[in-house]
């Protein structure tokens, strides 16, 4: 006999219902015909097939104003209008997770985040986040962070597989003094990466545009930097140190784009060491024997994209002072650069 549900358990349809999200595309002119259930997977982002295909038997897909079924073949400049109904997020829980605090006062933290550490829980993501084990670290004193949106203190992100220094505020007043202090651009962020190549000239500065790429909406791409397309990007680079085919790179931000560093490293023709979305994943031949295999085993040893948010430079919000943290690198970035200083040693000798 099936139990009935204690009283004090609340009923999945008393749960508040989340906002539905809307999202407006116009297929490229240079697109090629394509059934709009594929098209609308690789275009979305955390999009599923089954999910797609449930808005569009529900006519929450409508192109040209109009409903079309999934096996419709999408045309050129087609508008197609979008809802997806989302359902509520579980509620954050704190969890007992390690993280490296490397200060910490009344007002915040700062963290070196490992990588593979999710920042904030997303679809996918709903445990074993940053946000989790910042909230079992506070303990109570996360009450007065609002958590409604999953990132309780959190003044900016890193991505998943990108290592180092990120700040957790630890009350309002502060997180709203540090998240000035980032759009006022008064936060100093620089980062370490480790490229293909070297650039030529060594040292400069990369100004795009950067938005959602036409091709696939899941990745960013670089626009013309007067465009009309895209949010403005500055990265200033700096090659520290030249490993003949591979580069130990300075990247410091002057703006916060989704991606940016790894998108501006693209366009300047040296994307980062593993970096499977921007280019920089896939074995190259180099002019020296048995390259290839040395550079198959390079991605193997990183496993991620090479960078790691080294350097940050702000002001304690409440005193004014300035602070300063450093990250070292993390044990597989010096992995790999020891291995490539020893190979290009022996090679540049034999040359």
């Amino acid at each position: 006999m099936q139990k009935e549900p204690l009283k004090t358990e609340s009923p999945k349809e008393l749960q508040p219902e989340a906002a539905p999200k809307t999202m407006t595309l116009q297929v490229s002119k240079v697109q090629t015909p394509m059934r709009i259930d594929r098209y609308l997977t690789q275009q979305v982002e955390n999009a599923t097939r089954n999910k797609v295909q449930k808005a569009i038997e529900e006519q929450r897909v409508l192109v040209n104003g109009k409903p079309v079924k999934s096996n419709y073949r999408i045309k050129s400049c087609d508008h197609i209008h979008i809802t997806f109904l989302r359902p509520p997020a579980p509620e954050l829980a704190p969890e007992d997770i390690p993280i490296s605090i490397l200060y910490e006062d009344d007002d915040l933290m700062v963290i070196d985040k490992e990588a593979g550490m999710v920042v904030h829980p997303a679809f996918g993501n709903w445990t074993g986040t940053l946000a989790n084990a910042i909230l079992h670290h506070l303990g109570k004193d996360a009450d007065d962070l609002d958590k409604t949106e999953m990132r309780p203190g959190i003044v900016h992100r890193l991505d998943k597989d990108t290592s180092g220094l990120i700040i957790v505020a630890k009350n309002p007043v502060a997180l709203h003094k540090l998240a000035t202090q980032f759009a006022r651009r008064q936060v100093e962020k620089v980062y370490k990466a480790i490229v293909w190549g070297v650039p030529n000239p060594p040292s400069g500065t990369i100004k795009t545009n950067i938005g959602r790429s036409h091709k696939n909406r899941k990745v960013m791409a670089n626009f013309p930097f007067e465009g009309a397309e895209g949010k403005h990007a500055i990265t200033d680079y700096l090659v520290v140190e030249d490993l003949a085919y591979f580069a130990l790179m300075d990247m410091t931000l002057h703006t916060g784009r989704t991606h940016q560093i790894r998108v501006h490293l693209q366009h300047l023709g040296h994307p980062i060491l593993g970096d499977q979305t921007y280019g920089g994943a896939t074995p190259r031949t180099l002019p020296f024997s048995k390259s290839e295999p040395f550079t198959h085993n390079l991605l193997e040893l990183m496993g991620r994209q090479a960078l790691h948010a080294e350097t940050l430079r702000f002001r304690q919000p409440t005193t004014g002072e300035p602070l300063a943290f450093t990250a070292p690198l993390p044990e597989d970035m010096k992995t790999v650069l020891e291995k490539i200083r020893s190979v290009m040693k022996r090679t540049t000798q034999t040359l």
